[in-house]
C-alpha cells in the first residue's frame, strides 16, 4: 500500500472520524456536535483534514488539498453555529448541512483512494476515472441529496 507514517496516522483518523458520523447518523439523523459521536467526527475530520495537507501522491497542492481546506472551513463553521446561535432553527438547518456536506465531501477522496489501494495487489479500480468510483461517487450524490 505504501502509506507513510503521517499516511497510516491520517487513514485511522479518518477512519474514526467517518465511523463517528455514521453511528451518529444513525442514532440521530444527524451529526450532533453535542453527542459524543458528534465531537469525535468534528475533531477527527479536523486532524484528518489538517493532516492531509502534508500528504501529496503527486505531489504539490492538489485538488484533495482544496477538499481539505474546504471541509476544515465547514466543520467549524459549523462547530459556531452550534455553540453561538443555540437557539435559532436557521443555524440548526445551516449547521446540519454544513456537517453532512463536509462527510459527504471527506467521502469522495476516501473513496477514490480506497479503490485505488485495495484489495492490495489488485486493487478494485486503477485509477480515478475508473467507472466503479464514479458510479460509487453518483450514489453517494443520489444518498446526500
Amino acid at each position: 500500500m505504501g502509506l507513510s507514517s503521517l499516511g497510516i496516522f491520517h487513514t485511522t483518523i479518518g477512519v474514526v472520524a467517518i465511523a463517528a458520523a455514521i453511528v451518529a447518523l444513525i442514532k440521530y439523523g444527524k451529526i450532533n456536535l453535542n453527542a459524543s459521536s458528534g465531537k469525535i467526527y468534528f475533531y477527527g475530520t479536523i486532524v484528518t483534514s489538517v493532516t492531509s495537507l502534508g500528504i501529496s501522491k503527486h505531489g504539490g497542492f492538489n485538488p484533495g488539498h482544496a477538499f481539505s481546506i474546504f471541509i476544515i472551513f465547514l466543520v467549524l463553521e459549523a462547530y459556531f453555529l452550534n455553540s453561538k446561535r443555540k437557539n435559532s432553527a436557521r443555524a440548526r438547518y445551516f449547521e446540519n448541512f454544513c456537517l453532512s456536506f463536509s462527510l459527504f465531501l471527506s467521502l469522495v477522496p476516501t473513496v477514490n483512494e480506497t479503490f485505488t489501494r485495495v484489495p492490495v495487489g489488485h486493487p478494485l479500480a486503477k485509477d480515478i476515472q475508473d467507472p466503479i468510483i464514479g458510479n460509487t461517487l453518483l450514489i453517494l450524490v443520489l444518498l446526500f441529496r
